[in-house]
């Protein structure tokens, strides 16, 4: 049924596109200079105010008392030290708490014209106490009395949010206002815990590509002027995973979403620090003046206009997106005109096909009704706080209602597979039909190939984590090869080894167990966070997976076929002319 020698052939593009991209390779932009010395950053004075900030509001829970005290706490001394406008931003945003009345509070420092740079940092805490969390609200406004001398010459805005414990909704907010008006977002994390945890600079984004390598650079080279350490940088691996499925714990992703180059600076990394965590004065100290060198060398640039972009940094080069889509694309023609020949075959040979297909889509019926389901749960409140945003896992809480939740969808998952999935066989086969036919492996096939090129067609890097995939599953399906049972079901197993990877090296990054790990994702699809196209094109492959497994398990194998019939003429033992040497071919010369 399948033609090696055409699938051979078919890698000839494979390897131009490799040359291709090989050629493609860039040189990574230069980090931003300053010649000013960032000392009138007062550590010492930063660090009080924290103390005071900590002991006056210990809760902080976004939209609580706590957090509104101190929004206006926050708005008080930035009216002291700021010359210029200072608002309270009003909204409604979906939170670890559910959906709160939450309070921004923006300064605005004005400058030269033009787009401006802005500083952000959340308040809010999902713990009591919360130091290290807090050390950012300290660091912006020491940073927001430093500015106010005059020293940078343009426009800045100080922005302290609510949400960022959970949801950015404060931050998502903020993204949207300041779309066209920031030419830069330097986004503080905890700035003060000891010891820290690498990589102190983050550019993931919650939507496409990561922040632009020149401002990711210009805050690592400030972190190491100011740390004297190695700020640390994201793997070519986990740079891959981000950008095939967009997930990030910092506040810098909402911003990156909206379009706008954002880094997060934070001490304790991605992940937001615990609630103990202790904190260092010299810390802070080092991390706000990386945070105000950061802002002298960006005054002093103006070509800064970057969005952000899917590139992948390799071994200090960079590789365009477009290079990865191509390298992708042709992975994935060798099963594809394979597939293609084989359906002509078949179809010559009136082998049915069709009906076949739409068995391997049912198996993507309870993927998308538990998925549906708890979108609805959600929507309606039943699933609890669902921000549709990534929760940290300091506000990652599993309570009654969670579990009940979970529960509720796995049992309707149980019933598309139990009774859902049955039915819609039963209407497309005829009954006693068994997946031992071409057709039902080349419907496998085809399927997955369709699905992950419309994965391709909106984001190469996921479509690269199922191409194993594709080009397995082709073979396991296929009667030509004569797989064992077990060996079969273990290829189609070991072809899902990349998604599993992503699964575990992001929870291993957010700080997620086995558990917590589950309910992250669950709410990311419940909250809207992955888009509905998305989630869709993966329950179908989810549903391609099932049916390979299947075929691998019950389809039929040569050790499975009976006796072949005779087809040459004459009796049994009689193996056809010339076999007793009188032709003359089989004389001796």
């Amino acid at each position: 049924m399948l033609d090696p020698r055409l699938y051979r052939v078919a890698f000839v593009p494979v390897l131009l596109a490799l040359l291709v991209a090989a050629f493609s390779l860039q040189d990574r932009p230069r980090a931003i200079g300053t010649t000013l010395t960032p000392e009138s950053f007062d550590g010492e004075q930063a660090a009080e105010t924290l103390d005071a900030l900590v002991a006056r509001f210990p809760d902080r829970r976004p939209g609580s008392e706590g957090d509104d005290q101190l929004a206006a706490e926050v708005a008080r001394q930035l009216r002291r030290v700021v010359p210029g406008t200072v608002e309270e931003h009003r909204f409604q945003g979906e939170t670890i708490d559910g959906t709160r009345d939450l309070v921004d509070v923006v300064a605005t420092r004005p400058g030269a014209p033009g787009p401006g740079l802005v500083v952000v940092a959340h308040r809010d805490a999902a713990g009591a106490g919360a130091r290290a969390e807090l050390s950012a609200t300290a660091a912006l406004l020491e940073l927001a009395a430093v500015a106010a001398d005059g020293r940078l010459r343009r426009t800045v805005t100080f922005i302290s949010t609510s949400g960022g414990s959970g949801g950015f909704a404060g931050a998502s907010e903020e993204a949207r206002r300041q779309i066209g008006r920031a030419d830069a977002v330097l986004v503080l994390g905890d700035v003060a815990s000891f010891p820290g945890r690498r990589p102190f600079v983050t550019g993931f984004s919650n939507g496409t590509g990561q922040a632009p390598l020149q401002l990711r650079r210009t805050v690592e080279n400030a972190v190491r002027a100011e740390a004297g350490t190695d700020p640390g940088g994201p793997r070519v691996l986990t740079q891959f995973l981000r950008m095939a499925v967009p997930v990030t714990v910092g506040e810098q992703g909402p911003f990156l979403r909206a379009g706008l180059p954002a880094v997060l600076l934070s001490a304790s990394g991605e992940r937001p620090p615990s609630v103990k965590a202790p904190v260092r004065t010299r810390q802070l100290t080092r991390f706000g003046r990386a945070a105000l060198r950061t802002l002298s060398a960006l005054d002093n640039f103006r070509d800064l206009d970057e969005r952000p972009r899917a590139d992948l940094v390799l071994r200090g080069k960079v590789l365009p997106s477009w290079a990865v889509r191509l390298v992708v694309g042709t992975l994935l023609l060798p099963p594809l005109l394979v597939g293609i020949d084989a359906f002509a075959r078949l179809r010559r040979r009136h082998e049915p096909v069709a009906r076949w297909i739409g068995w391997t889509l049912a198996g993507a019926v309870p993927f998308l009704l538990a998925a549906l389901f708890a979108v609805g749960l959600a929507a309606i409140g039943l699933l609890g706080p669902a921000p549709g945003a990534p929760i940290p896992d300091t506000g990652l809480e599993i309570d009654a209602g969670a579990v009940a939740g979970f529960a509720a969808v796995a049992l309707l998952f149980t019933l598309g597979w139990l009774v859902v999935r049955p039915a819609l066989v039963r209407l497309m086969l005829e009954r006693g039909a068994r997946p031992a036919t071409p057709g039902a492996g080349l419907a496998v096939s085809l399927t997955t190939t369709a699905v992950v090129l419309g994965l391709w067609t909106r984001n190469p890097y996921a479509a690269a984590l199922a191409v194993p995939a594709v080009h397995v599953w082709m073979w396991t399906s296929s009667p030509d090869v004569p797989l064992p049972r077990p060996a079969g079901l273990a290829l189609v197993l070991a072809a899902l080894a990349p998604c599993l990877a992503l699964v575990l090296i992001d929870d291993r990054a957010f700080g997620l167990d086995l558990v917590h790990g589950a309910w992250f994702w669950t709410l990311l699809v419940a909250g809207g966070h992955v888009p509905f196209g998305f989630w869709v094109l993966w329950a179908l492959f989810g549903g391609c997976a099932v049916a390979a497994a299947i075929v691998a398990l019950r389809g039929q194998r040569p050790e499975d076929e009976g006796p072949q019939d005779v087809t040459v003429r004459g009796p049994v033992s009689y193996a056809g002319p010339g076999s007793l040497g009188g032709t003359e071919s089989a004389l001796r010369r």
